[in-house]
């Protein structure tokens, strides 16, 4: 087991440094059994931070994202936080001024998470296959940027389908309703 963490460990810290040698703008660190975002990584990626603007963490096991996370890495355009544990996110991704696409597919959301409606530039927003049943319909419309909201795979109720479609102007994709059953 210790290997396989060595392994694990190793791997984040060749990507870590592949993207601060070769100047890129994204880091990916897709599938590598994070449960955190590791502490370290702030500081090696110091000389590039303001350049990353595509982060991937997906397939990993996080629970949560840190206000440092999303402060430290303000220059995001794009985010992908897919098959996590995640449930929430901090109030400072409000403060993430450049985001234009998040992908939080295969989580555990229960709600919408609220502080990605004060984010401006927002156009595209993944939340596919969680356990999201309610939408604020009146601060999604307030979105200018959005152009899509992907709640596939989630138990939202017929009033949101009633509710959501006069009032936003982007594309909802949704999954099809279940026929009622005959008693």
């Amino acid at each position: 087991m210790q290997k396989r963490m060595g392994e694990a460990v190793a791997r984040v810290a060749r990507k870590v440094n592949d993207t601060v040698e070769n100047k890129k703008d994204s880091l990916d660190l897709a599938n590598c059994k994070l449960m955190t975002f590791p502490v370290g990584i702030y500081k090696a990626m110091r000389s590039v931070i303001e350049e990353i603007h595509h982060i991937s963490l997906a397939n990993n096991e996080l629970k949560s994202l840190t206000s440092r996370f999303v402060t430290t890495f303000s220059q995001l355009r794009e985010l992908n936080l897919a098959g996590n544990y995640l449930h929430r996110l901090p109030e400072e991704v409000a403060s993430l001024l450049h985001l234009r696409a998040i992908n939080l597919s295969r989580n555990r959301f229960r709600r919408f998470p609220e502080p990605l409606a004060a984010v401006a530039a927002l156009e595209t927003i993944d939340l596919e296959e969680n356990e999201i049943a309610e939408v604020p319909a009146e601060k999604l419309a307030t979105m200018a940027s959005l152009r899509t909201l992907n709640l596939r795979a989630n138990p939202v109720g017929p009033e949101v389908r009633l509710l959501v479609r006069p009032l936003v102007p982007f594309d909802l994709l949704l999954s099809p309703e279940e026929p009622i059953p005959k008693a």
